[in-house]
C-alpha cells in the first residue's frame, strides 16, 4: 500500500509558504533594495546637490498629531547650471528625493564671467526676500550666507559678494537669488540684442581684453 505524501511548507501554495517568499529579489525586501540601487545610479552623475532646509509640519487629527517633512534642495553641475526644488513626505529621505528630482527638472543656465563670477551686479526680489549680488575679483571667494551660499557652490561660482536685506526665510532667499541670477546677461547676449559687437560692450565695461571676453 502506497503511503501518502504530505506537501512540504516550501511547496505548499498560499500566503504561508508561497513561492514569492523564496524567490530571490521578491517580496518587500527585494523591491526596497532595488530602489536603493537605482537611486545610487541616478546620483552617480556629475551633479552636486545640497540640502538647504528641512521643515517639520504637524497635522492634528483625531488620533493625535501626524508629522510630515518638507525639504528644500539645490542642485547644480558646477558649470553654471543650477536649479532648486521642494518636496514633502512622511519621511525625510523621501522628501529629499522628491525635492532633488524637482530641482533637476527645473535647472537653468546662468552665464558666468571667466567661469568664476557674475558678469555684473544684480538685485533680486521674491515676496519679502530681497538680495543683492555683486561680481568680485579673483581670490575673493564666496561671501554669502546660508541658502545663497548653497546656490553659488552648486552653480560653480568662485568669487561673489552677496547680501540678503529682506526676509530670512530660506525659500524666499533662494527664490530671490534665482530671480536675480536669471536677470544676468553676458556681453554676447547684450551685443546681439543691441545689434553691436562684443568688443564695443566690453570696452565700455573696462574689464579684461575684448578678445578674451568675446569667447564668453
Amino acid at each position: 500500500m502506497a503511503e501518502e505524501k504530505t506537501p512540504s511548507p516550501q511547496n505548499r501554495g498560499g500566503p504561508g509558504g508561497g513561492p514569492g517568499r523564496g524567490r530571490p529579489g521578491g517580496g518587500r525586501g527585494g523591491s526596497r533594495g532595488g530602489r536603493g540601487r537605482d537611486n545610487q545610479r541616478e546620483e552617480g552623475d556629475d551633479l552636486l546637490d545640497k540640502l538647504v532646509h528641512i521643515n517639520r509640519v504637524a497635522k492634528v487629527v483625531k488620533g493625535g498629531r501626524r508629522f510630515s517633512f518638507g525639504a528644500l534642495v539645490v542642485v547644480g553641475d558646477g558649470r553654471g547650471r543650477v536649479g532648486f526644488g521642494t518636496g514633502k513626505a512622511r519621511e525625510v529621505p523621501e522628501a529629499i528625493r522628491k525635492a532633488t528630482d524637482q530641482a533637476k527638472r527645473k535647472m537653468v543656465q546662468i552665464p558666468l564671467r571667466e567661469g568664476r563670477t557674475l558678469h555684473h551686479d544684480v538685485q533680486g526680489r521674491y515676496g519679502a526676500g530681497r538680495v543683492v549680488l555683486r561680481s568680485a575679483p579673483p581670490g575673493t571667494g564666496i561671501i554669502a550666507g546660508g541658502p545663497m551660499r548653497a546656490v553659488f557652490e552648486t552653480m560653480g561660482v568662485q568669487d561673489v559678494v552677496a547680501k540678503s536685506i529682506g526676509s530670512a526665510n530660506p525659500h524666499n532667499m533662494v527664490k530671490a537669488t534665482f530671480q536675480a541670477l536669471q536677470n544676468c546677461s553676458s556681453p554676447r547676449s547684450v551685443a546681439i540684442r543691441r545689434g553691436k559687437k562684443v568688443a564695443d560692450i566690453v570696452s565700455r565695461r573696462g574689464g579684461a581684453p575684448a578678445e578674451a571676453q568675446a569667447k564668453e
